[in-house]
């Protein structure tokens, strides 16, 4: 098994409360289910939409970061699969579908330091 971080881009908003609850309720069983077979490594996180970036020669540093909101990354998970076409067709469970959002499926490199 090998490891893939999916990056979880861009949904809509949640239009009340209940319907945030509900959709976490989702997100929780698709992990759950991910993890009863041997999927899950780390769930991950959301992550704020705070931030910094630091960019460039310099490591300039500006308020962000600023994307479309197609772009936002809202969290991720590192998922372990045979190889990336099956981390992609786990990703298609992902609840974020549902809202207009994309999951990014990445291979992890492993790095012997």
């Amino acid at each position: 098994m090998n490891d893939f971080l999916f990056v979880y881009r861009g949904s809509a908003p949640p239009a009340s409360p209940d319907q945030a609850q509900q959709r976490m309720q989702k997100w929780a069983n698709w992990l759950k289910e991910l993890a009863d077979h041997g999927h899950v490594r780390d769930a991950g996180h959301p992550l704020e939409q705070a931030g910094k970036t630091v960019k460039g020669h310099n490591k300039h540093v500006t308020d962000g970061p600023y994307a479309e909101t197609k772009d936002i990354i809202g969290g991720y998970s590192i998922i372990s699969a045979r190889d990336l076409g099956h981390a992609a067709e786990l990703s298609k469970g992902c609840p974020i579908f549902e809202f207009g959002g994309q999951v990014e499926v990445r291979p992890i490199m492993t790095m012997n330091m």
